[in-house]
């Protein structure tokens, strides 16, 4: 493909595919906070105080709350500052607290909170396993006490606890955790849905910069051949034949008017997103103003077959497709001929472009992005385009553009 123009390989990169680095590890996202949860430690630590007294007056056979006691409740509320930072030390360490407090005889109450919230911190931040065993050894050192050790531990003349009041302890511990489960399942959930809203958009946004990048491309590249060819024919034929040249400065006025009038529109769409466009997009039914824009360059274009009714999407697909086959002819063919060849059927429309060659010019190899966007724009549509030298010689590009897509494309 010595003539047409070529795109290197390389979409979009972006460093995160999910968002941030640690995006998707539940312990990152969920434990990493700037301040430590002072207020709702606060109120927590109230609360466990104060109940703990309410509940120690309705326990008269228990161990009155004594330094020691309060000195436990509050290392196990304040152990609750850390929830966010290092939740497996604070799973621990409430258990172990509470299991202290426990074995020493005082009053049971809202010390179970504290266990609470220290394991459903775990289990949010995806340390499920370090949750399990701070519950199960709190529960296994509750059973070991209330069955065996209350022989030797305050307060004197307890009785063992029955297998069904423990039965009925484990069942509350077990909803605590499952509920701290649901939640760390509901925020993962959450996590990914905005790390999908996140690609999502950035994927409309590249695929919107290449349709932009694509329509520039193709208007520019069109009308400064044209220019281009038309300048320097004026130029060689300025003495020797000034009306030919003032032809040739005529054609340059309305090739620069009318892409300028292009450029606007695409860029109309950029300041003001989601708007229609105030001129159509162009189509298949402007095919006769490129064979005039081609002939005022100097290649003569012949075309075959009826433009059919398509939908705008692969109307303006069509199009752009014959206009950069043609552009490509005027910039890198020694030839000053070229056929358009176009077919409807079983729902697709065939484009057959061809001249006759040889190639010539220092970029006849091409550098820009014409194929490529050639091929961006059948593909967007489910089309294809293939491009390369003909066994005769000369050059064909040949696109198959299916139509039944829809307005939507």
């Amino acid at each position: 493909m010595a003539r047409m123009d070529e795109q290197r390989g390389g979409g979009p990169s972006h460093g995160w595919r999910y968002g941030p680095p640690g995006w998707n590890r539940p312990d990152r996202a969920v434990t990493h906070r700037a301040r430590p949860p002072w207020r709702s430690t606060v109120l927590l630590t109230a609360f466990v105080l104060v109940g703990s007294d309410f509940a120690a007056h309705a326990q008269p056979d228990r161990v009155p709350l004594d330094g020691y006691a309060r000195v436990l409740l509050l290392v196990a509320a304040a152990l609750l500052l850390w929830r966010h930072r290092h939740p497996v030390a604070v799973a621990f360490g409430t258990a172990t607290a509470t299991l202290a407090y426990l074995a020493l005889g005082h009053p049971y109450g809202p010390v179970f909170l504290t266990v609470a919230v220290g394991c459903f911190g775990a289990v949010v931040a995806g340390h499920r396993r370090a949750a399990w065993a701070a519950v199960a050894l709190l529960w296994a050192g509750h059973v070991l006490v209330a069955l065996w050790l209350y022989r030797w531990l305050p307060p004197a003349g307890d009785r063992g606890a029955g297998i069904g009041q423990e039965i009925v302890v484990a069942t509350w511990v077990l909803a605590v955790v499952a509920l701290a489960e649901l939640a760390r399942v509901r925020r993962e959930q959450w996590a990914r849905e905005r790390a999908d809203r996140a690609e999502a958009a950035r994927r409309r946004a590249d695929e919107e910069r290449l349709r932009i990048a694509r329509e520039l491309h193709d208007v520019l590249a069109h009308s400064i051949s044209v220019i281009n060819v038309q300048a320097g024919m004026g130029l060689a034929l300025l003495d020797s034949d000034p009306e030919q040249a003032r032809a040739a400065l005529t054609t340059i006025k309305a090739a620069s008017k009318e892409a300028l009038g292009e450029v606007r529109q695409v860029l109309g769409t950029l300041r003001a997103p989601g708007a229609a466009p105030r001129a159509p997009a162009p189509g298949l039914d402007r095919l006769p103003e490129l064979v005039e824009q081609a002939a005022a360059a100097g290649l003569t274009v012949d075309t075959e077959g009826e433009p059919p009714r398509l939908p705008p999407g692969a109307d303006l697909a069509a199009f752009r497709i014959v206009q950069e086959a043609l552009t490509n002819v005027v910039r890198h063919s020694g030839s000053r001929h070229a056929r358009v060849r176009l077919a409807y059927a079983d729902g697709a429309l065939r484009l057959r472009i061809d001249d006759d060659g040889p190639a010539t010019g220092a970029d006849a190899g091409g550098g820009g992005n014409g194929l490529a966007g050639m091929r961006e724009r059948a593909a967007a549509l489910g089309g294809t385009v293939e491009a390369g030298p003909r066994p005769d010689g000369g050059f064909r590009v040949l696109a198959v553009l299916p139509s039944r897509l829809g307005e939507d494309q």
